[in-house]
C-alpha cells in the first residue's frame, strides 16, 4: 500500500443482493466518490432467486438467465455510481412466501456456515482496509433471510477483522473504525415525502404504508447520522433503474419527483452501530471522528 492509498478514506458497503446498493445509501456513495473516497460495494449473493419485478422484463429468456443478467445489471449500476464492486458468490436464498413459510433451499446463503462466511468477509476487510462499513440492522432492513444473514456476517467480520487471534490465514489484521446501519424508509422521511406530495396535489404512494405503520419503541432515536446528498439523487435513481429486472421504472420507487425529495428530505440516513472513535451525535458525515 502506497502512502497515498494509506491516507485515502475507504468506505465498504455490504449488501445482500445486486440492486440493494442502489436503493440503500447510493447517493451517499456517489457523494463520497466525488470527494475522493475509495468506495467498495460487497455483494454477498448472486441474486439467482430474485423474482423479475419489472413486467416489461418478465420473459422466459430473462428468467432462465437471471443470474447472468443481474450481474450485468450490477456492472451498469456500479459504473453509474463510480464505485468498485465484488461478488462474494453465495447463492441467493430467495424470499419464502406462504403460510406456513416453506423451508429455505439447501445450499443457500442464509443456511450457510456463518463461521466460514465470516472468514471470507474478514479476508476482504483485511485486504481492502476500510475505515467505515455500512450494512443492515438486525432485522435486515426488512425480514429477507439474506438481509438478516448479511447483518450477521458483517457484524461478525467487523468484530473479527482486527483480532490477530482470529482467522490467521485471512491476512494482516485490520480494524474498521465505524459501522453503520442503512435506514432508508423510516417514518419521518415517509411522512415528509407524503405530506409534501399531498400538499402539491400529487398522488402519494405512502399513505396506505403510513396508515399501517406500527411504531416500535426500539426505533426511537435510531437515526444518528444524516448525509446531505440531494444533488446525487438522480444518479441514485439511474443506478436503480439499471437493475431492470428488479425495478419497474413506472413504479412507486419513482412516484415522488426528485426535486420534491431534494426539498422535503435531502439526506440519506444511518445509525451508528459500532465505533472505535469519538464523534458528536447527531453526525452529518460517516467519517466524523475518522478524518
Amino acid at each position: 500500500m502506497t502512502a497515498n492509498e494509506a491516507e485515502q478514506l475507504r468506505l465498504v458497503c455490504v449488501h445482500a443482493h445486486p440492486d440493494d446498493e442502489s436503493s440503500k445509501g447510493a447517493a451517499t456513495m456517489v457523494k463520497y466518490v466525488r470527494e475522493g473516497v475509495d468506495v467498495l460495494v460487497i455483494t454477498l449473493t448472486d441474486g439467482s432467486r430474485g423474482s423479475v419485478l419489472n413486467p416489461a422484463m418478465d420473459t422466459p429468456e430473462v428468467v432462465a438467465n437471471i443470474t447472468e443478467i443481474r450481474a450485468a445489471e450490477m456492472h451498469k449500476a456500479r459504473e453509474i455510481l463510480g464505485v468498485r464492486q465484488v461478488f462474494m458468490g453465495w447463492v441467493d436464498s430467495g424470499l419464502p412466501e406462504g403460510d406456513p413459510l416453506p423451508p429455505l433451499p439447501e445450499g443457500c446463503f442464509a443456511l450457510g456456515d456463518l463461521e466460514e462466511q465470516t472468514a471470507a468477509l474478514v479476508e476482504v476487510f483485511r485486504r481492502e482496509r476500510p475505515h467505515v462499513v455500512t450494512t443492515y440492522d438486525e432485522n435486515g432492513g426488512y425480514p429477507h433471510p439474506d438481509h438478516i444473514r448479511c447483518h450477521e456476517v458483517t457484524m461478525a467480520a467487523f468484530e473479527a477483522a482486527g483480532d490477530p487471534s482470529r482467522f490467521l490465514e485471512a491476512g494482516e489484521p485490520w480494524q474498521p473504525l465505524k459501522l453503520y446501519y442503512n435506514h432508508t424508509f423510516h417514518k419521518d422521511r415517509l411522512v415528509a415525502l407524503h405530506t409534501m406530495m399531498t400538499e402539491r396535489g400529487i398522488d402519494s404512494p405512502y399513505g396506505e404504508w403510513l396508515e399501517n405503520w406500527v411504531d416500535k419503541p426500539e426505533d426511537e432515536g435510531r437515526l444518528t447520522t444524516s448525509v446531505d446528498c440531494a444533488e446525487f439523487f438522480a444518479m441514485r435513481d439511474q443506478a436503480l433503474i439499471a437493475h431492470a429486472t428488479q425495478v419497474d421504472p413506472t413504479g412507486r420507487w419513482f412516484a415522488c419527483p426528485i426535486e420534491l425529495q431534494q426539498h422535503a428530505w435531502p439526506t440519506e440516513d444511518f445509525q451508528l452501530a459500532r465505533t472505535h472513535v469519538s464523534s458528536e451525535l447527531p453526525e452529518s458525515d460517516l467519517f466524523a471522528g475518522v478524518r
